[in-house]
Formats: structure tokens, sequence, C-alpha cells
């Protein structure tokens, strides 16, 4: 029986430390939020290396690092071609998606449908997300908090506050929500951004050091090579072909449909994208999440791979796990890592889920406020909504989806568990996605044609689902025929086309803004993105400092506490050329105003 570092009483102070981070970066971004351009996309001006380490991330949650390790552990090789997939999907985004969402000139996600269709079709498309995202937020929350419950070993515990009862479990809920509701509320954009940076930072650090380790381990002395060697030695003997569901042609390819449509058309996705400076930046930002695509998922599925050797019963090791492979790189790195890094690999952990649900706090919140409360107000009243009016009904908004978010991960575990339902729901993504991609590529159908495609896409999906068709290839059969309904009733719509019609007069304007090159204005970096590289340098040097101090805490040989010196001066040196980089190119640039 391997001897693992529970959460100690340091883990819980660095677990309280991100806590405290994570405000601070949210009080930062309040000072941001000008008006709700700065809120809903940063005023234009984010980074194009923080907005790619924001999308990066945010494509990380406990889902990877407990569902997605669980499918790896099981099935080998497979999970390097599922998840490193979207590669493909970023170069798609660097030669077409990317400047197509910058020329867009959207202030919203959403707004694309207005312009592009028309407001009836974003009315019909936020009325049908807001309960999608509502029980994605609550399912994340639910999955994030079965693991961290259990992490911190509260799980099984009773808390009676006089005037509620509750359990360990529901005590996460409400408190791991309560903090992403209100980083979120308070920052908008900017704060979704830098905490993705800071979530990127702290996962890169532990899967840099967790992937040698296991190695290490593996080789029981011998070195990095013979563990890998051992891997490859005395894997089962499937464990390097295709099986399950990755030998299958038609899965890979609805899921190549999946992942093509999430990470190029996905309204956290078009959030980024109009989130930069220009669209030369967002050429950048594609191909930086194209490398990090390949580069992190490795990091993490060869370790879980290896892990399959370290542990070979997992269902001994966790028998109350409704599936105990899924707890495969937990176990690594409780057992690798020293107590200090185990506080930040539940942190990471948190703040890949916590960042996923800001994203579609911030596009919900945004669609609710600019395209439909606004339009409706200024149909109902006749008057316009100040700047701080709408400040005021975003951060409401947020405050509202995010206790709803809540209250569906508390209300979940009375279902009896939401994982086979969820697989089925997030199925039907390419009934709503299918028509944004077709719209933005091809705009000679008519006002209509994206409610109807999105519509037949998901009557289609739904009708062989109730019928149960094909259903042991249920993801396949939704993707698929969804995919092809779309198509078909969005191309045939082009017959009724007609350019004159008044209703395309907006669709004019947009073509005309997708043939004009978004160019940045300036060639100096923003002075608010100066101060965003500076925050990530100092969160690091925090980070950095912390995590040395903590070689003087106890550990085990297999777990030295030397390794979180390690850690630290990798955070260290990364805060100290962020910082020197910084600051150089802040003087360079008044050297040159003046």
């Amino acid at each position: 029986m391997p001897l693992f570092n529970t959460v100690n009483l340091l883990d819980y102070g660095l677990i309280a430390l991100y806590f405290v981070i994570i405000i601070w970066v949210g009080i930062y971004a309040a000072r941001q939020n000008k008006n709700t351009d700065e809120y809903f996309k940063g005023g234009g001006h984010i980074p194009w290396i923080i907005a790619g380490l924001s999308n990066w991330v945010s494509g990380y949650s406990a889902y990877m690092f407990v569902a997605a390790a669980g499918f790896t552990y099981m099935y080998g090789i497979g999970a390097v071609v599922i998840f490193t997939s979207a590669f493909w999907a970023y170069l798609v985004g660097y030669w077409v998606f990317g400047k197509l969402w910058r020329r867009a000139r959207l202030s919203s996600p959403l707004q694309f449908l207005t312009r592009r269709f028309s407001p009836s079709t974003t009315y019909f498309y936020s009325i049908t997300a807001i309960i999608p995202q509502i029980v994605g937020i609550g399912q994340g929350l639910y999955i994030l908090c079965i693991f961290i419950s259990t992490a911190l070993g509260f799980n099984e515990k009773a808390f009676d506050f006089g005037i509620v009862a509750m359990s360990g479990f529901q005590l996460s809920i409400i408190l791991v929500g309560t903090v992403m509701v209100v980083y979120s509320v308070i920052g908008g954009l900017w704060a979704a951004v830098l905490s993705d940076t800071v979530q990127a930072i702290i996962i890169t650090v532990m899967t840099l050091i967790i992937f040698p380790l296991s190695f290490y381990y593996l080789g029981d002395g011998s070195g990095f090579m013979a563990g890998l060697s051992r891997l490859l030695n005395e894997a089962p003997a499937d464990y390097f072909k295709l099986t399950g569901d990755t030998a299958k042609p038609l899965f890979l390819f609805a899921y190549l449909i999946n992942v093509m449509l999430g990470y190029n058309v996905s309204w956290q996705m078009v959030q980024r994208y109009m989130s930069v400076s220009s669209e030369r930046d967002t050429r950048k930002m594609a191909l930086l999440c194209a490398g990090l695509s390949i580069i992190g998922p490795l990091l993490w599925i060869l370790p879980v791979m290896g892990s399959r050797i370290i542990f070979p019963d997992m269902n001994a090791l966790w028998p109350s796990f409704a599936v105990p492979a899924e707890a495969s790189f937990v176990s690594l790195a409780l057992m690798l890592l020293p107590h200090g890094l185990i506080g930040f690999v539940v942190s990471a952990i948190l703040s890949a889920t916590l960042g996923q649900a800001n994203d579609a706090f911030n596009w919900l919140s945004a669609t609710i406020t600019r395209d439909m409360y606004v339009p409706l107000r200024r149909r109902w009243f006749s008057s316009e909504a100040s700047e701080k009016n709408q400040l005021g009904i975003a951060r409401l908004t947020m405050f509202i989806v995010g206790g709803l978010g809540v209250w569906v991960a508390l209300y979940i575990p009375k279902l009896g568990g939401a994982f086979e339902f969820a697989l089925q729901f997030y199925s039907l993504t390419a009934a709503f996605m299918m028509p944004v991609a077709l719209g933005i590529l091809y705009r000679r159908t008519p006002w209509w044609s994206g409610i109807a495609s999105c519509s037949a896409a998901v009557t289609t999906g739904l009708t062989l689902m109730l019928l149960g068709v094909w259903k042991e290839d249920a993801f396949a059969r939704n993707l698929i025929s969804e995919s092809i309904a779309a198509l078909v009733v969005f191309f045939g719509s082009a017959y009724w086309f007609n350019e004159d019609d008044p209703k395309h007069a907006e669709l004019r304007k947009f073509e005309q803004d997708l043939h004009t090159p978004a160019l940045s204005e300036s060639t100096h970096i923003e002075a608010s993105s100066l101060k965003a590289y500076a925050l990530i340098g100092k969160i690091c040097l925090i980070i950095g400092f912390v995590l040395i101090a903590c070689v003087f805490t106890p550990s085990s040989p297999i777990a030295p506490a030397w390794l979180n010196v390690v850690a630290g001066v990798m955070c260290t040196a990364l805060g100290t050329v962020i910082l020197y980089l910084t600051r150089s190119r802040g003087h360079s640039q008044e050297g040159s105003a003046s």
C-alpha cells in the first residue's frame, strides 16, 4: 500500500493563499473596468500571451485531472489522440477563425448573431443558452467538490451551524461557489484572463515536476529512461493500441467535429479573440494555444499511463470511488509531492475549474446585458442604458447565474448524479455551434437560417435520442446527425436569400467589416497590459518565495521537501524575468515618447 501525503495544515494555508490571490486579482481587475467594453472584452487590449494562456488553461478543469485521467489509465495511448486533438482546431483558428472574429468587431459574443442573422436569432440563442450554462456551471462545481471535499478529508463530516446543518461536501460547494461568484462579479474578463494566467503557471509547474518524478519512481532508482522502458515493457498488451471508443472511426470523426467547433466558435473562444488588439495577435494567440495543446496534455497523460504500472489495482486503493481509475493522477500527486506542493495541486484543480466557470459567467452576463437588456429597455422604455447601469446589470446577472449554479450543484446528488445525463446533454453542442461556424464562413443565407438550422439539428438529435437509435454510440450519433441536419437546412435556405431584403442591412455592414483588416492602432504596449504583466510577475514571486520557505516542512524519501524549492525557484525565476521585461519595455516606451 503506497504512502499518500494527505492534505495537512500547511496545504490548507497554501489553498487559502490561492484564494487570497484570486480575490486580489479580482480587485485589481475591477479597477480596469471603467465601462462595459473593459468588463466584457478587456477593452480589446488584453495581451495575446495572457489571452492565449487564459484560453488554454480554461480547457482544463477537474474533469481533465479526474475523468480524463481515468480514461487515460484505462485506455492508454488513445488518450493522446483524444486530448491533443485541440492542436488541429487551433491551427484552423490560426488560419481562418481568429482573424474573422477580430474583424467582426463585436462588443459581446452573441452580437454576432444579430449582425449576421437577426435580433430574433440572438434572443433565440440567449434563451436556449441560459439553462445549459447554469447546468454546466453546477455540474463543474459538483465534480470539482467531489474531489476537493475528499482531498481535504471532510467529505463525510457533518457541520451544524445552529440555523442549518450540512455535510462537508455541501459546505465545500457553498464556499468554492462563493469565491467563484465573488471574483467573477468584481472583475469581469480582466479577472478571468489574469486568474487563468495564474492557473496556467500553477498547472505547468505541477505537471513539469510530476512528469519526471513519476518515471524516476517507476525506474526504481535506475533513472528516467528505465522508468519509460518499464512502461513500454510492462503495460497491458493493448495499451499502445487504439481501443474502446478511440478505435471507432465514427467516434473519432465526431470528436473532431466537437473539438473544431468548441475551439473555434464557442462563445468563450469568440470572447478571447475579441479581447486582443489586432488580428495579428489572434494568430499569435492561436499558435501559442496550439503548441500548449500538444505539450500540456502529454505532461499529464504520460505520468498517468505510468501510474498503470505504479498502481496496478486502483480498486483496492480507492474502493469507495465509483470509478477508482479516476484517482490515478491525484494518487501520483499525493505520493510523489511533498506538503506545500500538495496544496498547490489542489489549488491547480480548483483554479482550472473556477476559470472555466468564470468564462461561462462572463459571456452569459455579456449576452443578457448587451444583447437582451439594452435592446429591450430601448424598445420598451425608449431610453438608453448608461454604462454604470449596464455594469450593474452585468454584475447582478453574474451573481444570479452563479447562485443558481451553486443551487444546481447542491441539487445534483438528489438526482443520483448527472454524469451520464451530462454526456448525452453536451453531445448536443453541434446543434448550436454548427450554424455559427457556417454563418461566419458563408453569408449568402437569409436572416432566419440560423434559427432554422439550429432547430433542425436539435430536433434531429433529440428524436434519435428518444427513439434509442444507435444508442451504443450516442455521442457519435448526436454529433454527426446534428451536423448533417444543420448543413442541409443551412445551405438549403440559400435558395431564399435576397440581398435587398431590408433585414439584411446589418449583414451588409458586417460583411464590410469582415473584409476590413483589424490592425493595431499603436506599436506600443498598452499601460494596462504592462500592469497586468507586472501583476503576474509579482504573483509568481509570492508563490515562489512561499514554496521555497516550505523546504523546512517534514517530508519523506519519496517526496522530499527540496522539491518545494525546485518549484519555488521556477516560479521566482519566471516572476523575475516578467518584471524585468515589463519594466524594460515601460522605460523604452517612455523614452521614445519623450
